[in-house]
Protein backbone atom coordinates (compact mmCIF):
# COMPACT_ATOMS: atom_id res chain seq x y z
CA UNK A 1 0.00 0.00 0.00
CA UNK A 2 1.37 3.35 -1.03
CA UNK A 3 2.03 5.79 1.77
CA UNK A 4 0.45 9.17 1.22
CA UNK A 5 2.75 11.95 2.36
CA UNK A 6 1.48 15.40 3.09
CA UNK A 7 4.00 18.02 1.97
CA UNK A 8 5.15 20.54 4.53
CA UNK A 9 3.55 23.93 4.08
CA UNK A 10 5.20 27.12 5.27
CA UNK A 11 2.43 29.35 6.64
CA UNK A 12 4.70 32.36 7.15
CA UNK A 13 3.67 34.17 3.94
CA UNK A 14 -0.01 34.13 4.95
CA UNK A 15 0.40 34.57 8.72
CA UNK A 16 -1.28 38.03 8.74
CA UNK A 17 -4.15 36.65 6.66
CA UNK A 18 -4.62 33.74 9.08
CA UNK A 19 -4.56 36.08 12.05
CA UNK A 20 -7.17 38.43 10.56
CA UNK A 21 -9.39 35.53 9.47
CA UNK A 22 -9.37 34.01 12.96
CA UNK A 23 -10.02 37.43 14.50
CA UNK A 24 -12.92 38.09 12.14
CA UNK A 25 -14.54 34.75 12.95
CA UNK A 26 -14.00 35.35 16.68
CA UNK A 27 -15.68 38.76 16.35
CA UNK A 28 -18.68 37.14 14.67
CA UNK A 29 -19.06 34.87 17.71
CA UNK A 30 -18.48 37.68 20.21
CA UNK A 31 -21.07 39.79 18.41
CA UNK A 32 -23.78 37.32 19.40
CA UNK A 33 -23.19 38.03 23.10
CA UNK A 34 -22.55 41.79 22.91
CA UNK A 35 -25.63 43.97 23.60
CA UNK A 36 -26.80 46.09 20.69
CA UNK A 37 -25.70 49.34 22.33
CA UNK A 38 -22.12 48.21 22.95
CA UNK A 39 -20.85 47.36 19.47
CA UNK A 40 -18.06 49.92 19.84
CA UNK A 41 -15.95 47.32 21.60
CA UNK A 42 -15.87 45.28 18.42
CA UNK A 43 -14.46 48.29 16.59
CA UNK A 44 -11.71 48.74 19.19
CA UNK A 45 -10.78 45.06 19.00
CA UNK A 46 -10.73 45.23 15.19
CA UNK A 47 -8.50 48.31 15.20
CA UNK A 48 -5.94 46.77 17.54
CA UNK A 49 -6.13 43.58 15.50
CA UNK A 50 -5.25 45.57 12.39
CA UNK A 51 -2.30 47.12 14.25
CA UNK A 52 -1.14 43.64 15.31
CA UNK A 53 -1.43 42.41 11.71
CA UNK A 54 0.67 45.38 10.58
CA UNK A 55 3.36 44.32 13.05
CA UNK A 56 3.30 40.81 11.56
CA UNK A 57 3.64 42.26 8.07
CA UNK A 58 6.51 44.51 9.14
CA UNK A 59 8.32 41.55 10.68
CA UNK A 60 8.46 39.91 7.26
CA UNK A 61 10.04 42.90 5.52
CA UNK A 62 13.17 41.98 3.57
CA UNK A 63 12.28 38.29 3.26
CA UNK A 64 11.38 36.24 0.20
CA UNK A 65 9.45 33.08 1.03
CA UNK A 66 7.28 31.09 -1.37
CA UNK A 67 4.65 28.68 -0.14
CA UNK A 68 1.80 26.47 -1.33
CA UNK A 69 3.87 25.20 -4.24
CA UNK A 70 4.73 28.72 -5.33
CA UNK A 71 1.17 30.07 -5.30
CA UNK A 72 1.82 32.62 -2.55
CA UNK A 73 4.92 34.66 -1.84
CA UNK A 74 6.17 36.85 0.97
CA UNK A 75 8.23 39.67 -0.50
CA UNK A 76 8.59 43.41 -0.06
CA UNK A 77 6.10 44.12 -2.84
CA UNK A 78 3.35 42.16 -1.08
CA UNK A 79 4.31 43.55 2.35
CA UNK A 80 4.14 47.17 1.16
CA UNK A 81 0.69 46.72 -0.32
CA UNK A 82 -0.48 44.85 2.80
CA UNK A 83 0.47 47.90 4.86
CA UNK A 84 -1.64 50.05 2.50
CA UNK A 85 -4.63 47.73 3.03
CA UNK A 86 -4.20 47.74 6.80
CA UNK A 87 -3.85 51.52 6.93
CA UNK A 88 -7.04 51.88 4.88
CA UNK A 89 -8.93 49.43 7.10
CA UNK A 90 -7.62 50.90 10.35
CA UNK A 91 -8.59 54.46 9.43
CA UNK A 92 -12.01 53.33 8.16
CA UNK A 93 -12.66 51.45 11.42
CA UNK A 94 -11.83 54.57 13.45
CA UNK A 95 -14.53 56.63 11.71
CA UNK A 96 -17.13 53.85 11.45
CA UNK A 97 -18.51 53.64 14.99
CA UNK A 98 -19.73 57.24 15.29
CA UNK A 99 -21.25 57.26 11.81
CA UNK A 100 -22.98 53.88 12.09
CA UNK A 101 -24.35 54.77 15.54
CA UNK A 102 -25.77 58.02 14.19
CA UNK A 103 -27.36 56.28 11.18
CA UNK A 104 -28.80 53.50 13.31
CA UNK A 105 -26.97 50.66 11.57
CA UNK A 106 -24.11 49.92 13.97
CA UNK A 107 -24.29 46.17 13.52
CA UNK A 108 -21.41 44.03 14.76
CA UNK A 109 -21.01 42.26 11.42
CA UNK A 110 -19.44 45.43 9.99
CA UNK A 111 -15.99 44.89 11.45
CA UNK A 112 -15.55 41.21 10.50
CA UNK A 113 -16.57 42.13 6.96
CA UNK A 114 -13.87 44.81 6.85
CA UNK A 115 -11.30 42.29 8.07
CA UNK A 116 -12.37 39.67 5.53
CA UNK A 117 -12.07 42.32 2.82
CA UNK A 118 -8.49 42.99 3.93
CA UNK A 119 -7.72 39.26 3.82
CA UNK A 120 -8.90 39.13 0.21
CA UNK A 121 -6.81 42.15 -0.73
CA UNK A 122 -3.75 40.63 0.94
CA UNK A 123 -4.15 37.43 -1.07
CA UNK A 124 -4.32 39.50 -4.25
CA UNK A 125 -1.03 41.22 -3.40
CA UNK A 126 0.76 38.04 -2.32
CA UNK A 127 -0.62 35.74 -5.01
CA UNK A 128 1.78 34.43 -7.63
CA UNK A 129 -0.84 32.23 -9.27
CA UNK A 130 -3.83 33.50 -11.24
CA UNK A 131 -6.17 31.31 -9.20
CA UNK A 132 -4.83 32.65 -5.91
CA UNK A 133 -5.33 36.21 -7.13
CA UNK A 134 -8.86 35.37 -8.25
CA UNK A 135 -9.63 33.76 -4.88
CA UNK A 136 -8.46 36.90 -3.11
CA UNK A 137 -10.49 39.06 -5.49
CA UNK A 138 -13.69 37.16 -4.73
CA UNK A 139 -13.17 37.25 -0.96
CA UNK A 140 -12.64 41.01 -1.23
CA UNK A 141 -15.51 41.65 -3.63
CA UNK A 142 -18.21 39.67 -1.81
CA UNK A 143 -17.43 41.49 1.44
CA UNK A 144 -17.44 44.87 -0.32
CA UNK A 145 -20.85 44.22 -1.88
CA UNK A 146 -22.32 43.81 1.61
CA UNK A 147 -20.43 46.81 3.01
CA UNK A 148 -21.69 49.08 0.20
CA UNK A 149 -25.29 48.23 1.05
CA UNK A 150 -24.78 47.89 4.79
CA UNK A 151 -27.32 50.58 5.75
CA UNK A 152 -30.39 48.55 4.86
CA UNK A 153 -32.80 51.30 5.90
CA UNK A 154 -31.33 53.70 3.34
CA UNK A 155 -32.54 53.34 -0.25
CA UNK A 156 -29.35 54.88 -1.67
CA UNK A 157 -27.27 52.33 0.23
CA UNK A 158 -29.43 49.52 -1.13
CA UNK A 159 -28.97 50.91 -4.63
CA UNK A 160 -25.20 51.17 -4.09
CA UNK A 161 -24.94 47.55 -2.96
CA UNK A 162 -27.02 46.27 -5.86
CA UNK A 163 -25.18 48.29 -8.53
CA UNK A 164 -21.81 47.32 -7.11
CA UNK A 165 -22.81 43.65 -7.04
CA UNK A 166 -24.17 43.56 -10.59
CA UNK A 167 -21.32 45.45 -12.24
CA UNK A 168 -18.71 43.82 -10.01
CA UNK A 169 -19.91 40.34 -10.97
CA UNK A 170 -19.97 41.40 -14.62
CA UNK A 171 -16.35 42.60 -14.46
CA UNK A 172 -15.30 39.43 -12.64
CA UNK A 173 -16.56 37.45 -15.63
CA UNK A 174 -14.21 39.40 -17.91
CA UNK A 175 -11.31 38.81 -15.54
CA UNK A 176 -11.91 35.08 -15.13
CA UNK A 177 -12.45 34.52 -18.85
CA UNK A 178 -9.18 36.33 -19.53
CA UNK A 179 -7.37 34.11 -17.03
CA UNK A 180 -8.92 31.04 -18.67
CA UNK A 181 -7.65 32.11 -22.10
CA UNK A 182 -4.18 32.74 -20.71
CA UNK A 183 -4.21 29.25 -19.20
CA UNK A 184 -5.32 27.85 -22.53
CA UNK A 185 -2.48 29.59 -24.32
CA UNK A 186 0.29 28.79 -21.84
CA UNK A 187 -0.88 25.64 -20.05
CA UNK A 188 -0.29 27.13 -16.58
CA UNK A 189 -1.73 29.64 -14.13
CA UNK A 190 1.56 30.22 -12.32
CA UNK A 191 2.80 33.74 -13.11
CA UNK A 192 6.49 32.82 -13.31
CA UNK A 193 5.76 29.86 -15.59
CA UNK A 194 3.58 32.03 -17.84
CA UNK A 195 6.56 34.36 -18.23
CA UNK A 196 8.79 31.41 -19.18
CA UNK A 197 6.31 30.08 -21.75
CA UNK A 198 5.69 33.50 -23.28
CA UNK A 199 9.41 34.29 -23.45
CA UNK A 200 10.44 30.98 -25.02
CA UNK A 201 7.63 30.42 -27.49
CA UNK A 202 7.43 33.90 -28.90
CA UNK A 203 3.70 33.98 -28.21
CA UNK A 204 3.23 37.79 -28.16
CA UNK A 205 3.26 38.14 -31.91
CA UNK A 206 1.40 35.02 -32.89
CA UNK A 207 -1.03 33.84 -30.24
CA UNK A 208 -4.44 35.50 -30.47
CA UNK A 209 -5.71 33.58 -27.43
CA UNK A 210 -2.98 35.05 -25.22
CA UNK A 211 -3.58 38.60 -26.46
CA UNK A 212 -7.34 38.25 -25.99
CA UNK A 213 -6.80 36.85 -22.50
CA UNK A 214 -4.57 39.73 -21.51
CA UNK A 215 -7.06 42.26 -22.91
CA UNK A 216 -10.00 40.70 -21.06
CA UNK A 217 -8.00 40.54 -17.84
CA UNK A 218 -7.04 44.20 -18.18
CA UNK A 219 -10.72 45.02 -18.68
CA UNK A 220 -11.58 43.23 -15.44
CA UNK A 221 -8.89 45.09 -13.48
CA UNK A 222 -9.99 48.38 -15.05
CA UNK A 223 -13.44 47.84 -13.52
CA UNK A 224 -11.90 47.16 -10.11
CA UNK A 225 -9.74 50.30 -10.08
CA UNK A 226 -12.53 52.43 -11.61
CA UNK A 227 -10.64 53.36 -14.76
CA UNK A 228 -12.60 55.05 -17.56
CA UNK A 229 -14.62 53.94 -19.47
CA UNK A 230 -15.28 51.23 -16.85
CA UNK A 231 -16.02 53.71 -14.06
CA UNK A 232 -19.82 53.96 -14.38
CA UNK A 233 -20.54 52.32 -11.03
CA UNK A 234 -18.25 54.55 -8.98
CA UNK A 235 -20.23 57.78 -8.34
CA UNK A 236 -23.50 56.07 -7.46
CA UNK A 237 -21.83 53.47 -5.24
CA UNK A 238 -19.62 56.02 -3.47
CA UNK A 239 -22.56 58.35 -2.85
CA UNK A 240 -24.93 55.66 -1.62
CA UNK A 241 -22.58 53.57 0.51
CA UNK A 242 -22.03 54.51 4.17
CA UNK A 243 -19.35 57.20 4.17
CA UNK A 244 -16.73 55.20 6.14
CA UNK A 245 -17.15 52.35 3.65
CA UNK A 246 -16.85 54.79 0.76
CA UNK A 247 -13.56 55.96 2.26
CA UNK A 248 -12.37 52.36 2.59
CA UNK A 249 -13.46 51.39 -0.94
CA UNK A 250 -11.76 54.40 -2.47
CA UNK A 251 -8.32 53.39 -1.16
CA UNK A 252 -7.93 49.70 -0.30
CA UNK A 253 -9.58 47.84 -3.21
CA UNK A 254 -8.09 50.29 -5.71
CA UNK A 255 -4.61 49.50 -4.36
CA UNK A 256 -5.38 45.76 -4.46
CA UNK A 257 -6.31 46.00 -8.12
CA UNK A 258 -3.04 47.74 -8.90
CA UNK A 259 -1.07 45.19 -6.84
CA UNK A 260 -2.45 42.21 -8.77
CA UNK A 261 -2.23 43.90 -12.17
CA UNK A 262 1.36 45.04 -11.57
CA UNK A 263 2.54 41.59 -10.55
CA UNK A 264 0.81 39.89 -13.47
CA UNK A 265 1.87 42.27 -16.22
CA UNK A 266 5.39 43.07 -15.04
CA UNK A 267 6.30 39.49 -14.12
CA UNK A 268 4.30 37.38 -16.58
CA UNK A 269 4.29 39.65 -19.64
CA UNK A 270 7.45 41.79 -19.67
CA UNK A 271 8.07 40.80 -23.29
CA UNK A 272 4.63 42.18 -24.20
CA UNK A 273 5.19 45.56 -22.56
CA UNK A 274 5.08 47.35 -25.90
CA UNK A 275 1.52 46.06 -26.31
CA UNK A 276 0.06 46.68 -22.86
CA UNK A 277 1.88 49.94 -22.10
CA UNK A 278 0.31 51.64 -25.14
CA UNK A 279 -3.10 50.46 -24.00
CA UNK A 280 -2.46 51.77 -20.48
CA UNK A 281 -1.24 55.07 -21.99
CA UNK A 282 -4.66 55.59 -23.58
CA UNK A 283 -6.47 54.35 -20.47
CA UNK A 284 -4.51 56.75 -18.24
CA UNK A 285 -5.35 59.79 -20.38
CA UNK A 286 -9.01 58.84 -20.64
CA UNK A 287 -9.32 58.13 -16.90
CA UNK A 288 -7.62 61.35 -15.78
CA UNK A 289 -9.59 63.51 -18.17
CA UNK A 290 -13.03 61.98 -17.59
CA UNK A 291 -12.54 61.98 -13.80
CA UNK A 292 -11.43 65.60 -13.55
CA UNK A 293 -13.84 67.11 -16.08
CA UNK A 294 -16.83 65.38 -14.50
CA UNK A 295 -15.72 66.30 -10.98
CA UNK A 296 -15.81 69.99 -11.95
CA UNK A 297 -19.60 69.80 -12.31
CA UNK A 298 -20.40 68.02 -9.03
CA UNK A 299 -22.17 69.69 -6.12
CA UNK A 300 -22.42 66.59 -3.92
CA UNK A 301 -19.08 66.25 -2.17
CA UNK A 302 -19.09 62.43 -2.13
CA UNK A 303 -19.75 62.32 -5.88
CA UNK A 304 -17.00 64.91 -6.37
CA UNK A 305 -14.53 62.73 -4.46
CA UNK A 306 -15.78 59.72 -6.42
CA UNK A 307 -14.82 61.33 -9.73
CA UNK A 308 -11.65 62.57 -8.06
CA UNK A 309 -10.89 58.94 -7.19
CA UNK A 310 -11.27 58.04 -10.87
CA UNK A 311 -8.81 60.78 -11.80
CA UNK A 312 -6.31 59.53 -9.22
CA UNK A 313 -6.53 56.05 -10.73
CA UNK A 314 -5.52 57.74 -13.99
CA UNK A 315 -2.45 59.30 -12.34
CA UNK A 316 -1.39 55.88 -11.04
CA UNK A 317 -1.90 54.42 -14.52
CA UNK A 318 0.70 56.91 -15.78
CA UNK A 319 3.33 55.13 -13.68
CA UNK A 320 1.91 51.77 -14.73
CA UNK A 321 2.18 52.65 -18.43
CA UNK A 322 5.83 53.57 -17.87
CA UNK A 323 6.46 50.11 -16.45
CA UNK A 324 9.88 51.05 -15.05
CA UNK A 325 11.29 51.12 -11.52
CA UNK A 326 10.50 54.81 -11.00
CA UNK A 327 6.92 54.48 -12.16
CA UNK A 328 6.32 51.34 -10.09
CA UNK A 329 7.82 52.88 -6.94
CA UNK A 330 5.70 55.96 -7.64
CA UNK A 331 2.54 53.82 -7.68
CA UNK A 332 3.38 52.24 -4.32
CA UNK A 333 4.22 55.63 -2.79
CA UNK A 334 1.08 57.21 -4.24
CA UNK A 335 -1.31 54.47 -3.15
CA UNK A 336 -0.24 54.75 0.48
CA UNK A 337 -0.28 58.54 0.41
CA UNK A 338 -3.70 58.51 -1.25
CA UNK A 339 -5.09 56.31 1.53
CA UNK A 340 -4.16 58.95 4.12
CA UNK A 341 -5.39 62.02 2.25
CA UNK A 342 -8.61 60.55 0.88
CA UNK A 343 -9.77 58.75 4.03
CA UNK A 344 -8.85 61.87 6.00
CA UNK A 345 -11.14 63.94 3.77
CA UNK A 346 -13.97 61.45 4.25
CA UNK A 347 -13.41 61.58 8.02
CA UNK A 348 -14.20 65.30 7.94
CA UNK A 349 -17.29 64.57 5.82
CA UNK A 350 -18.43 62.06 8.47
CA UNK A 351 -18.18 64.79 11.10
CA UNK A 352 -19.95 67.47 9.07
CA UNK A 353 -22.82 65.26 7.86
CA UNK A 354 -26.16 65.16 9.65
CA UNK A 355 -28.19 62.02 10.19
CA UNK A 356 -29.25 60.70 6.81
CA UNK A 357 -26.52 62.80 5.12
CA UNK A 358 -29.05 65.48 4.22
CA UNK A 359 -26.25 68.06 3.95
CA UNK A 360 -23.89 66.36 1.54
CA UNK A 361 -23.24 69.26 -0.82
CA UNK A 362 -20.11 71.40 -1.10
CA UNK A 363 -22.20 74.46 -0.17
CA UNK A 364 -22.94 72.88 3.21
CA UNK A 365 -19.30 73.54 4.19
CA UNK A 366 -20.00 77.30 4.18
CA UNK A 367 -18.32 78.93 7.17
CA UNK A 368 -16.85 75.66 8.44
CA UNK A 369 -13.43 77.31 8.73
CA UNK A 370 -14.79 79.84 11.24
CA UNK A 371 -16.76 77.37 13.34
CA UNK A 372 -14.14 74.58 13.47
CA UNK A 373 -10.79 76.07 12.39
CA UNK A 374 -8.64 73.06 13.35
CA UNK A 375 -10.76 70.58 11.37
CA UNK A 376 -10.93 73.03 8.46
CA UNK A 377 -7.14 73.24 8.38
CA UNK A 378 -6.98 69.43 8.34
CA UNK A 379 -9.49 69.34 5.48
CA UNK A 380 -7.40 71.92 3.61
CA UNK A 381 -4.30 69.71 4.03
CA UNK A 382 -6.16 66.75 2.54
CA UNK A 383 -7.50 68.79 -0.37
CA UNK A 384 -4.08 70.33 -1.11
CA UNK A 385 -2.54 66.84 -1.10
CA UNK A 386 -5.25 65.50 -3.42
CA UNK A 387 -4.57 68.43 -5.73
CA UNK A 388 -0.84 67.65 -5.71
CA UNK A 389 0.30 70.89 -4.10
CA UNK A 390 3.70 71.03 -2.38
CA UNK A 391 4.80 70.19 0.28
CA UNK A 392 2.30 67.33 0.53
CA UNK A 393 2.61 63.63 -0.19
CA UNK A 394 0.30 64.03 -3.19
CA UNK A 395 2.82 66.33 -4.88
CA UNK A 396 5.74 63.92 -4.37
CA UNK A 397 3.65 60.96 -5.53
CA UNK A 398 2.63 62.67 -8.77
CA UNK A 399 6.20 63.86 -9.28
CA UNK A 400 7.53 60.29 -9.30
CA UNK A 401 4.65 58.96 -11.40
CA UNK A 402 5.23 61.59 -14.07
CA UNK A 403 9.03 61.18 -13.78
CA UNK A 404 8.65 57.50 -14.61
CA UNK A 405 6.67 58.39 -17.73
CA UNK A 406 9.30 60.94 -18.81
CA UNK A 407 12.11 58.41 -18.32
CA UNK A 408 10.20 56.03 -20.58
CA UNK A 409 9.87 58.71 -23.23
CA UNK A 410 6.16 59.35 -22.66
CA UNK A 411 6.57 63.13 -22.51
CA UNK A 412 3.06 63.92 -23.69
CA UNK A 413 1.55 61.53 -21.15
CA UNK A 414 3.34 63.41 -18.37
CA UNK A 415 2.22 66.76 -19.82
CA UNK A 416 -1.41 65.61 -19.94
CA UNK A 417 -1.07 64.39 -16.36
CA UNK A 418 0.23 67.76 -15.17
CA UNK A 419 -2.56 69.61 -17.01
CA UNK A 420 -5.18 67.34 -15.46
CA UNK A 421 -3.68 67.85 -12.04
CA UNK A 422 -3.83 71.61 -12.55
CA UNK A 423 -7.49 71.39 -13.62
CA UNK A 424 -8.35 69.45 -10.45
CA UNK A 425 -7.23 72.36 -8.28
CA UNK A 426 -10.48 74.17 -9.14
CA UNK A 427 -12.89 71.73 -7.50
CA UNK A 428 -10.66 71.14 -4.48
CA UNK A 429 -10.23 74.89 -3.89
CA UNK A 430 -13.98 75.32 -4.31
CA UNK A 431 -14.49 73.46 -1.03
CA UNK A 432 -11.97 75.73 0.71
CA UNK A 433 -13.67 78.82 -0.73
CA UNK A 434 -16.91 77.74 0.96
CA UNK A 435 -15.10 76.94 4.20
CA UNK A 436 -13.29 80.27 4.49
CA UNK A 437 -14.97 82.81 2.20
CA UNK A 438 -18.69 82.14 2.64
CA UNK A 439 -20.86 83.17 5.54
CA UNK A 440 -21.86 80.21 7.74
CA UNK A 441 -25.43 79.02 7.30
CA UNK A 442 -25.16 76.45 10.07
CA UNK A 443 -23.73 76.42 13.59
CA UNK A 444 -22.51 72.83 13.16
CA UNK A 445 -23.78 72.21 16.68
CA UNK A 446 -24.60 68.59 15.88
CA UNK A 447 -20.92 67.73 15.39
CA UNK A 448 -19.28 65.42 17.91
CA UNK A 449 -15.55 64.88 17.53
CA UNK A 450 -14.97 61.54 19.22
CA UNK A 451 -11.49 60.27 20.12
CA UNK A 452 -11.35 57.63 17.33
CA UNK A 453 -12.29 60.15 14.63
CA UNK A 454 -9.81 62.69 16.01
CA UNK A 455 -7.11 60.00 15.94
CA UNK A 456 -7.99 59.18 12.32
CA UNK A 457 -7.76 62.84 11.32
CA UNK A 458 -4.42 63.28 13.13
CA UNK A 459 -2.89 60.17 11.54
CA UNK A 460 -4.17 61.22 8.12
CA UNK A 461 -2.71 64.72 8.44
CA UNK A 462 0.70 63.27 9.35
CA UNK A 463 0.44 60.76 6.50
CA UNK A 464 -0.39 63.56 4.06
CA UNK A 465 2.39 65.92 5.17
CA UNK A 466 5.40 63.91 6.41
CA UNK A 467 6.02 61.97 3.14
CA UNK A 468 5.80 65.30 1.30
CA UNK A 469 8.28 67.07 3.56
CA UNK A 470 10.65 64.10 4.01
CA UNK A 471 9.83 61.83 1.03
CA UNK A 472 12.88 59.59 1.53
CA UNK A 473 11.27 58.06 4.65
CA UNK A 474 8.63 56.35 2.54
CA UNK A 475 10.20 56.35 -0.89
CA UNK A 476 13.10 54.10 0.09
CA UNK A 477 10.64 51.37 1.12
CA UNK A 478 8.64 51.85 -2.09
CA UNK A 479 11.83 51.51 -4.15
CA UNK A 480 12.82 48.32 -2.30
CA UNK A 481 9.39 46.86 -2.94
CA UNK A 482 9.44 47.81 -6.61
CA UNK A 483 12.82 46.13 -7.19
CA UNK A 484 11.38 42.74 -6.37
CA UNK A 485 8.85 42.81 -9.22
Amino acid sequence: MDIITIPAVNLTPILPEIFLSVLAMALLLINVFVPSGQKSYLGYISFFGVVAAAVLVGAGWGGHIESFNGSVVLDNFASFFKIIFLVSAGLAILISDQYMEREGCNQGELYPLILFTVVGMMLMAAGTDLMTIFLGLEVMSVSLYVLAGFNRANLKSNEAGLKYFLLGAFSTGFLLYGMALIYGATGTTRIAKIAAVVGQAGLPSGNIMLLAGMLLMLTGFAFKIAAAPFHMWTPDVYEGAPTPMTAFMSAGPKAAGFAAALRILLVAFPTMQADWSQLLWILAVLTMTVGNITALRQDNIKRMLAYSSIAHAGYALVGFAAGNATGTAGILFYMLSYAFMNIGAFAIIVLVAKKGETNGNVADFAGFGFKHPVLAVAMSVFLFSLAGMPPTAGFIGKFYLFSGAIQKGYIWLAVIGVLNSAASVYYYLRVMVYMYMKEPTEEFDWMQVTAPVALCVAISVLGSLVPGIVPSLLLQFAQQAARLI
